[in-house]
């Protein structure tokens, strides 16, 4: 294998997919990034086994082939790198990479080592924009439990059916759902979990322009990121197994109070409560009144905080508390002016909506 790459390039492509190398591997071809070079291009492989990503960017090849080389160490040398760079491998997998007045030679393994990527059918998939994806993770991965004995929690929940794309996050104290309208045939309708490492590397790598194309399977699922440059990434994952829990069960029915509220006002006012909690005492109460929101934290080793904010409200005077991360959460991933809050008593759970399908379900906290 021969080829001589820019220093953007290799940069570009190396990023995209050494995240997911795992520092302690007792397989050494983990530690490796795959690279193959044909044609005009070059692609950068690297996988955990779970989650793995493939990057392809432009090179001039003047040999075509295959290797493996220690990612991280590839990367160090790279980074250092001034212009053009050139690879060139032997039979034996040791390669010498050169760049202005600076030689190496670093050993690697063979290419055919390295895990095969799984084959998709084309009947399962769905495409849409890329920033929507990115938006539908950014408004539910908050929600993602990291409590590995529900394991099942431990992802997305997507659900393609009837015309709609789902997203949806619990962690059993909250949940984030949100859809979007998208073109699914009968036969790519289905459901499934995508593990958290995953959704981090997906919502990395999404760019603001382009599309991704999703396809699944039994147990994995595929993103494939285009877009008008020559830059793509592949990203591949195991999926979670199990069932999730049916979550339309805890979206509570009618609510009896809706109150519109300016979201970056409210989530300041939640911050500034927040400093006054403590680990006994970590929640904060909002007290709904005519025309009045009064947000209190009381914590009897830390001290009081008390803000006030002017609601357009006319209902019955109204008192419910939440951990207020757990309110600062959502609102830091919307970006609309205005939200709305959805009570019914102080002991059911909360909902907070947009004006857009977004839908965030929180469960109050006993009132001290």
């Amino acid at each position: 294998m021969n080829l001589t790459i820019t220093k953007d390039q290799i940069i570009a492509g190396l990023q995209a997919v050494q995240n997911v190398v795992s520092t302690r591997t007792t397989l050494p071809i983990l530690s490796n990034v795959l690279i193959r070079a044909e044609g005009s291009h070059v692609e950068f492989t690297a996988t955990d086994l779970d989650v793995t990503v493939a990057c392809k960017v432009e090179a001039k090849v003047t040999k075509p082939g295959a290797t493996t080389l220690p990612v991280k160490k590839l990367f160090g040398i790279v980074r250092e790198l001034q212009g053009e760079i050139e690879i060139e491998t032997d039979d034996k997998n040791l390669s010498s990479i050169r760049s202005g007045s600076s030689f190496f030679k670093i050993h690697g393994l063979a290419a055919d080592e390295f895990p095969p990527l799984p084959k998709f059918k084309d009947d399962k998939k769905v495409s849409l924009p890329q920033e929507n994806i990115r938006g539908m993770i950014r408004k539910t991965s908050f929600a993602v439990s990291t409590d590995e004995s529900r394991y099942v929690l431990n992802g997305i929940f997507i659900s393609l059916k009837e015309g709609k794309m789902t997203f949806v996050a619990t962690d059993g104290r909250r949940l984030a759902l949100v859809d979007e309208e998208v073109d699914i045939s009968e036969k790519s309708a289905g459901e499934f979990i995508v593990p958290a490492k995953a959704v981090n590397e997906l919502n990395r790598l999404l760019q603001d322009k382009g599309d991704v194309e999703l396809k699944f399977g039994e147990n994995q699922a595929s993103f494939a990121l285009k877009n008008e440059t020559s830059f793509s990434v592949l990203l591949i994952t195991k999926l979670i197994e199990g069932n999730y829990p049916n979550y339309r069960q805890v979206i509570p029915g009618e609510a009896k109070e809706r109150i519109g509220v300016g979201r970056e006002e409210l989530v300041q006012a939640l911050r500034r409560a927040e400093i006054m909690t403590s680990e006994k005492a970590n929640s904060v109460k909002l007290a709904f009144g005519k025309n009045l929101l009064t947000i209190t934290a009381n914590s009897p080793e830390v001290g009081e905080a008390r803000e006030t904010m002017a609601i357009n409200y006319k209902g019955k005077e109204l008192a419910i508390a939440f951990n207020p991360r757990y309110l600062i959460d959502p609102l830091n991933a919307l970006t609309e002016d205005e939200v709305f809050i959805e009570l019914i008593d102080e002991l059911s759970p909360g909902v907070v909506k947009i004006n857009g399908p977004f839908l965030y379900v929180v469960m109050p906290m006993r009132l001290n």
